[in-house]
């Protein structure tokens, strides 16, 4: 909606500065630490553009000032009797002063 980017898509792309120069792809390649040959860093330039532009056009998407709704869809806690320490542990393979006893580990 800015006069900017409506110059900037009048000229066809080829007066404006791109979003992305070979320069700061070169950068973003080294701090990866990914090897990229020219013609990469030329394919890496465009797409990079396309991905920012991508970003621009949700700008253009209009805000909402209505909130939903907040409906609790959990039902309510229901208090229920539990197993005794001997029930729970009474399948154990192995047990020491009321607790399972699993391997060691180092």
């Amino acid at each position: 909606m800015s006069d900017t980017s409506d110059s900037t898509d009048d000229a066809g792309g080829d007066d404006a500065a791109p979003a992305v120069d070979a320069d700061e792809v070169r950068h973003v390649a080294e701090l990866a630490r990914v090897r990229l040959d020219d013609e990469e860093v030329a394919a890496f330039t465009d797409q990079f553009g396309d991905i920012l532009d991508s970003f621009e056009a949700l700008d253009e998407v209009p805000e909402t000032d209505r909130e939903e709704d907040l409906i609790n869809v959990m039902r309510e806690d229901e208090i229920e009797e539990g197993l005794t320490q001997e029930e729970a542990l009474s399948n154990a393979a192995e047990t020491e002063d009321g607790f399972f006893v699993g391997p060691k580990v180092s």
